[in-house]
């Protein structure tokens, strides 16, 4: 590879990796600053390299920037309107006593694919403290699970912003992505589970106080070995309090008129807001793929059979999100619910949108940059001489982003970036590259991600007791999709 072409892609990523750390610059400003630096390095001319960065932006939010605004509305009214508490629930009754981790691990994928994990995470806590209670133990273990399945789906399976920019840049259809982003994450949930079971006695009694105090209770005990009355580690003596369990936290919908039952959304509503985008994006994948095969169009652009049309027109992600966010407004709110109320959750959802809308087109242009500058062609005439997997290149850069800034978003679309240029030379298929960007950014979170905060900080673990259990289950997860990464390659060639 030609030596100044590799200088610029090694000082691309350095300099998004220096801004986020030692300045007070966010990603967005960080990923233009890289593609300039990759563009100019590369000996492209100043105007062409930021000809090429609009471009890629332009083009990148294009395809996917509606979506993400969509997806992230329909989630703020899920969290907002208690949808994601009646599912908490739902999943907690069908997988019964003694399987709470394996419940609470469901959960939390289920409800991180709209809703971001940070606020997801803060919204179903109360529920797996609640659950503890009860069972007078294992806290740490069912908040570990919860937690770690929500970073799953967050990481792997759309409409979350992540794996949303990773397809946009890749080019990749959003339903395979859905359906595959799932069945990597049905798979590794087992993963989830054993290590929280695993890990979770071990640190019961690394609780901090106050935290230990408020799941527990104030007699509340939680430790290592036995008490005086010869009960085992990792039990609750009795306060006194055995309730059942709480709801989550709710939301003012306003006020109800005189006579009007109180309002409760059952977990068949609270999911169809979830499910019918779904389903209608996933059928449109799979109606398109049996057209293209009837007609023997297997790639490239082809003309939709009459039959297909509705299908294409409904399960297009973005009239598909428009139909969940209607499904979410008007089924799980109550009528009374004011107009300004919504447009203010509406709108605080748009907010929180907007810097992964910049993110993902900066990504996007970057990535027209290192493929116009002649970056992308370079290294993949290098990882061709070499004997090394193409798609794990996609994913040691984003394991090795990930480890440096701790934004997983940040990761797999600077992952997705680099790779862009790589998929028709080295000839690797997008659904793999884009899962192997995905699944690399889920490794070791710890200081420099603000979802280890949030997590460790509510389960009340400190120290090395937060590093064994969050940086190591989410270190586990992301160990255990290599093997599935090549698996997928066998099948995705």
């Amino acid at each position: 590879m030609d030596l100044q072409l590799l200088l610029a892609l090694v000082l691309g990523i350095a300099t998004i990796i220096v801004v986020v750390l030692l300045t007070r610059l966010d990603a967005f400003v960080a990923l233009i600053l890289a593609a300039i630096v990759t563009g100019l390095v590369a000996g492209q001319s100043p105007v062409a390299t930021i000809t090429s960065l609009t471009t890629g932006f332009g083009d990148t939010l294009a395809s996917i920037g509606m979506v993400i605004g969509l997806g992230v509305g329909m989630g703020k009214i899920l969290e907002v309107s208690g949808a994601a508490d009646a599912l908490a629930k739902a999943f907690l009754k069908a997988f019964g006593k003694g399987r709470e981790e394996w419940a609470m691990a469901s959960v939390g994928s289920l409800v991180s694919i709209p809703v971001f994990c940070d606020s997801g995470y803060v919204i179903m806590n109360p529920l797996a403290r609640s659950i503890a209670r009860v069972k007078r133990g294992g806290y740490v273990a069912l908040a570990l699970a919860l937690g770690c399945g929500m970073t799953l789906t967050h990481h792997m399976v759309p409409p979350t912003p992540g794996p949303l920019g990773v397809a946009g840049i890749l080019g990749v259809d959003l339903g395979l992505l859905i359906v595959t982003g799932l069945i990597f994450t049905v798979i590794l949930l087992p993963v989830v589970v054993l290590y929280a079971k695993w890990v979770g006695p071990q640190l019961e009694d690394r609780l901090v106080p106050e935290i230990r105090e408020v799941v527990y209770g104030a007699a509340a005990r939680v430790g290592a070995g036995r008490d005086g009355a010869g009960r085992s580690a990792g039990t609750l003596l009795d306060d006194g309090d055995d309730d059942a369990v709480p709801a989550a936290p709710t939301h003012d919908l306003g006020t109800a008129p005189a006579g009007a039952k109180p309002h409760r959304v059952g977990a068949f509503v609270a999911s169809l807001p979830l499910l019918v985008p779904l389903l209608l994006i996933v059928l449109n994948t799979v109606t398109a793929a049996i057209d293209r095969n009837s007609q023997g169009v297997l790639t490239g652009e082809y003309e939709p059979s009459t039959w297909t049309v509705p299908l294409a027109f409904f399960g297009n992600p973005v009239v598909a999100l428009v139909i969940g966010v209607l499904l979410a407004v008007y089924v799980l709110l109550p009528r009374w619910t004011p107009r300004n109320k919504v447009h203010h959750w509406l709108a605080e959802a748009a907010a929180s949108a907007g810097l992964i809308l910049l993110i993902t087109g900066a990504g996007g242009g970057f990535g027209l940059v290192l493929r116009e500058s002649g970056v992308g062609d370079a290294l993949a005439e290098g990882i061709a001489s070499i004997n090394l997997p193409a798609f794990l290149v996609p994913f040691l850069i984003a394991t090795l982003v990930r480890i440096a800034q701790g934004s997983g978003t940040v990761a797999m679309i600077t992952a997705a970036s680099v790779t862009a240029p790589l998929i028709e030379p080295l000839g690797i298929n997008p659904l793999l590259a884009a899962m192997a960007c995905t699944a690399g950014s889920m490794v070791f979170s710890y200081f420099n991600d603000s979802y280890f905060w949030v997590v460790t900080r509510f389960t009340g673990l400190e120290g090395t007791a937060a590093l064994k259990a969050w940086s190591g289950i989410t270190t586990a997860v992301w160990a255990g999709s290599i093997p599935l990464l090549f698996i997928a390659s066998l099948f995705l060639s």
